[in-house]
């Protein structure tokens, strides 16, 4: 009997053990291991990971650093770190922090400045969120989208009566360089009549990310704003999250039923965060350096504002655009146009003769002015639009002396106005001009048409 008991034991023991390593085993998959490093780019094995999956990797000091999946390679996953890959070596213990990135969005954080993490920049204590958004956004069926039939007033004259915006329409401001598109995004945050501005500062100088909410938000405009800043030094990752966080709080505030103006600047140094990340995990490049997955990506952070849901509020979006070296073919340019309902176009030439807003009305369209606007207030923009252009097109041959009056009707009655029609676009940064005093002013400049 007692032999029998024995191997019975020992039979008991062996199974225990057995099941005690299978009961070990999913624990152990909860930790990976770093085989590569290179470039940007992290490569690991070891631990079962999706796609957008945040981990955590040990550094040789000691800490941790949090990296992205964004890719698969040969049975290996393809990480990307948030802060750089300093004092990351071959070896070193990888474990999964959250399975999918979720951002915390609230009140809390109106009158903040946070970064693409939602941690303040302002140098208070970070804004206690409580509410939790998916970073990606939720899909919305278009066939349950709102109409636009609402103005929004800007407090710019030239967009208010010749290039109308109505709440939840998406419009790019194209530009280069130095053209005055941030003075003129912080006119539109300060005078704007929308209940709420959510404001993304992406890719940009460093420098500017101060000088915009000093100089162009303001006190006023900083109130009733939340500003994500992720600047041109910060991780192509964070670039996008900086983007992605934005709209999710855009998106909380439309659904609370307001009236939201999304500010983005800009959409291009997005763009070139997708590029840095397709590259780096060897998607091969398509057009002028940018893969694939930057066309389909664009359109899909556009489709997230709009009108929303049962009349539950809506995001007016205001994109900026880069035209690199002024070139408005460039493949960025060319697809936020095909996406968005409609553009404004800002002009070298006209900032360079001391033109502010530099607006270049030949190159500019509303898509969504002729359901906002009455007929007889369309008439008067389309006049107007005529002898800007005729004057803009003929400029040249009435500076030497070739034109000779009575060739072109548009172009006499554009010399006869030209200092009446100059007046009316050029707009002081620090004034404000409503949407009745805009329309107002239209008719009375061009009287009887």
């Amino acid at each position: 009997m007692s032999e029998i008991s024995v191997q019975s034991d020992g039979l008991l023991s062996t199974r225990l053990q057995v099941i005690s390593e299978s009961m070990k085993e999913p624990e152990a998959k909860m930790f990976g291991t770093v085989i590569k490093i290179v470039g940007t780019t992290i490569e690991a094995r070891g631990l079962m990971a999706s796609l957008g999956t945040i981990c955590l990797i040990e550094t040789s000091a000691g800490r941790e650093i949090e990296a992205q999946v964004v890719g698969f390679k040969e049975g290996t996953l393809v990480l990307m770190s948030f802060d750089g890959n300093q004092g990351l070596e071959s070896g070193a213990r990888i474990r999964e922090k959250n399975h999918s990135d979720m951002a915390l969005v609230g009140y809390e954080a109106l009158g903040r400045v946070l970064d693409a993490r939602g941690e303040a920049l302002d140098g208070k204590i970070s804004p206690r969120c409580s509410v939790g958004h998916p970073l990606s956004g939720p899909s919305v069926n278009p066939m349950l989208r709102d109409s636009i039939d609402e103005i929004l007033d800007v407090g710019v004259r030239a967009i208010n009566s010749l290039l109308t915006i109505g709440c939840g329409q998406r419009v790019g401001l194209i530009a280069g360089s130095g053209v005055g598109k941030s003075v003129l995004l912080g006119m539109m945050t300060r005078f704007s009549r929308a209940d709420v501005i959510v404001i993304g500062l992406i890719g940009e100088r460093g420098r500017e990310v101060k000088a915009f909410i000093e100089e162009n938000l303001g006190v006023d405009g900083l109130r009733r704003s939340v500003v994500i800043a992720s600047p041109a030094d910060s991780s192509p990752l964070l670039r996008m999250r900086g983007a992605n966080l934005a709209h999710c709080f855009a998106e909380f505030f439309r659904s609370e039923g307001k009236k939201v103006l999304l500010l983005m600047d800009s959409l291009t140094r997005v763009a070139h965060a997708q590029r840095e990340v397709g590259l780096a995990v060897g998607e091969p490049p398509a057009t002028k350096g940018y893969p694939s997955s930057v066309f389909s990506m664009l359109p899909k952070l556009i489709e997230r504002s709009g009108t929303g849901v049962d009349g539950r509020g809506s995001i007016t979006a205001i994109y900026t655009v880069l035209a690199e070296g002024d070139d408005l073919n460039d493949p960025v340019v060319d697809i936020a146009r095909s996406a968005l309902d409609g553009q404004i176009a800002l002009s070298r030439d006209l900032a360079d003769e001391g033109h502010f807003p530099a607006i270049d009305l030949q190159g500019s369209v509303s898509r969504l002015m002729q359901v906002l606007q009455e007929k007889s207030h369309l008439r008067r923009a389309t006049i107007f639009r005529k002898m800007w252009s005729a004057y803009q097109q003929n400029k040249d041959l009435v500076q030497v002396g070739a034109y000779q009056a009575g060739s072109n009707s548009d172009l006499d009655l554009a010399l006869r106005m030209k200092d009446q029609i100059s007046a009316f676009l050029l707009q002081d940064m620090h004034e404000a001009c409503g949407l009745d005093d805009s329309m107002r002013l239209l008719e009375s400049l061009l009287g009887g048409e």
